[in-house]
């Protein structure tokens, strides 16, 4: 039994045992991404993880670290927070499996106003559920209490991704060649880039985000913009088993002029035809009510493609095959041709 309380520190602002219970609540979510490797549960001063390297020549870990940004704000005003850590975990993760690393563990730290245990452990929930999707544990993490920093109902979440490659079979770009395939895996949506215009144009402080929004299917603005990260480890993991994945790309906040060029090599642009991609109406709504232009939304969402995977020609139905298996619905976007670098959208 702990045993631990300080009258002081709570004066101050600090519930101890808010945080004890909290790590009692959130336990049970963790135990669910519980894989081989895992040697301590959460409680200890480092989470330990013993990763299998048998087979591997040159295993090379690959690390990744983001936030959720201010997506955090609409589960704040819809006071739903069991989804927010998927996107925490996703904007890790997506972003190691594009040097074809399998994520192994995974840790988050929660920066809070005032601690309330049931809600620390509805964020812990999504942010298992995210590692579950991924195929990854969660370790540990952190959650700070900030009384007079921040105010009680806010919070942050960012989190910590570590994977393995081994380095022959690492995705760099240096095989890709003109003629190569570009598939697109689509989005669920908005994921969590862009949130402080979409915040702005909908005005959402303001806005009934509880309300059926036309064009949306039924569904509210609040649904809409709380729709989790896709999460594409598992696709990606599927198409390199099946094929030669030379290039990947997540979509993420710069869209596609900032982050497909990414992935390419000296020399190659990546020529895509808007015919061929498939674009949710929350981006035309966006569009249409901010009055923002094609050049801007290309460069700021991802405008239903999440993750960019560029393939040899051969292999492309293979790609496509192993993709689909994996529930992913590919499209054949483009190609990459000779050029200057860069991002052609034709």
């Amino acid at each position: 039994m702990n045993n631990s309380h300080s009258q002081a520190y709570a004066a101050a602002g600090v519930d101890i045992e808010a945080g004890y219970k909290g790590v009692q609540l959130m336990k049970r979510h963790v135990e669910r991404t519980s894989i081989p490797g895992v040697v301590s549960g959460i409680g200890g001063f480092g989470g330990l993880f013993a990763p299998d390297i048998s087979g591997m020549e040159e295993p090379i870990l690959v690390s990744g670290t983001d936030g959720v940004g201010t997506k955090i704000r609409v589960a704040q005003l819809m006071d739903r927070h069991d989804t927010i850590g998927v996107d925490c975990v996703a904007m890790c993760v997506n972003d190691i499996i594009c040097c074809g690393a399998k994520p192994l563990f995974f840790l988050d730290y929660i920066a809070i106003g005032k601690n309330d245990p049931e809600k620390v452990a509805s964020i812990v929930s999504g942010v298992a559920e995210g590692c579950v999707q991924s195929g990854c544990a969660l370790i540990g993490g952190e959650t700070a209490e900030h009384p007079g920093v921040m105010n009680p109902d806010d919070y942050d979440l960012a989190g910590f991704a570590v994977g393995i490659v081994d380095k022959a079979k690492m995705i760099d770009g240096s095989r890709m060649k003109a003629g190569d395939i570009i598939l697109a895996l689509p989005s669920s949506g908005l994921h969590s880039n862009g949130f402080s215009l979409v915040r702005k144009v909908f005005d959402i402080e303001h806005a009934d985000l509880n309300r059926p929004l036309d064009g949306l299917d039924g569904k509210s603005l609040g649904e809409e913009l709380l729709t989790p990260t896709k999460l594409y480890v598992k696709p990606v993991l599927a198409a390199l088993r099946a094929a030669r994945v030379y290039g990947a790309s997540h979509i993420t906040g710069g869209g596609f002029y900032e982050n497909i060029p990414r992935c390419l090599p000296e020399g190659m642009t990546a020529k895509i035809h808007k015919s061929a991609l498939s674009i949710p109406p929350i981006f035309s709504l966006l569009q249409e009510k901010g009055g923002i232009s094609e050049r801007d939304m290309f460069n700021t969402f991802n405008m239903g493609t999440g993750m960019v995977l560029v393939v040899d020609k051969e292999d492309a139905a293979k790609a496509v095959a192993a993709l689909d298996g994996a529930g992913a619905a590919p499209r054949i976007i483009g190609e990459v041709v000779p050029g200057g670098g860069g991002v052609e959208l034709l």
